[in-house]
């Protein structure tokens, strides 16, 4: 009996050392990813076969397409900038209710959208930039114009199902890029 009350407390002591060496298991906090984007540096697109200049961000690669259309594509983060031209043929009111019909066809899944008017005499650019929040399609857009000529419209839009919150980062740095692409704009005279 003694032998058996010995073995007993000789693997119970056992027990007890093997296994409070384990370390405790924690579990990890919660954790957001974290995108950091480089600093935009510009670059002046200038065909000579286009009427028009602006600014792009060097990180964009652009494909021009026939008649001044292009795409800007940022292939890290999965976006392309969508740049049309069309001419202006006694047609701009229908060329500005087409662009704002774009732009309110993302009201169904939008929280909001801001409009913010774009002017610039000196240059003959007029046009609207178009801020859209929430889970739409695109998250900024804007037209321009010099009201006798040509016509631009100019999106942006993701190749993922669209998550504001998960795209965030990369949609508030191409916002920042649109508008810069919009203020930099010029016509070729």
């Amino acid at each position: 009996m003694k032998h058996k009350f010995l073995l007993f407390w000789l693997l119970a002591v056992g027990l007890f050392v093997f296994s409070s060496c384990k370390e405790d298991v924690l579990p990890k906090p919660m954790a957001n990813l974290r995108l950091d984007y480089s600093e935009a540096t510009y670059r002046t697109f200038d065909d000579p076969s286009c009427p028009f200049t602006f600014e792009v961000n060097s990180d964009g690669k652009i494909k021009q397409e026939k008649n001044c259309n292009l795409s800007v594509h940022y292939p890290k983060m999965k976006a392309t900038i969508y740049f049309t031209l069309k001419p202006v043929n006694n047609n701009i009111d229908l060329l500005l209710r087409d662009a704002q019909k774009l732009t309110y066809e993302h009201v169904v899944k939008a929280d909001d959208i801001i409009e913010q008017p774009f002017i610039n005499k000196k240059d003959n650019v007029y046009g609207m930039f178009y801020a859209v929040n929430g889970n739409a399609a695109t998250n900024a857009q804007f037209y321009l114009t010099d009201s006798t000529r040509y016509f631009v419209d100019c999106s942006v839009y993701f190749y993922a199902k669209p998550n504001f919150d998960s795209i965030m980062p990369a949609a508030s740095y191409l916002r920042n890029d649109l508008q810069n692409m919009m203020e930099s704009f010029r016509w070729k005279k």
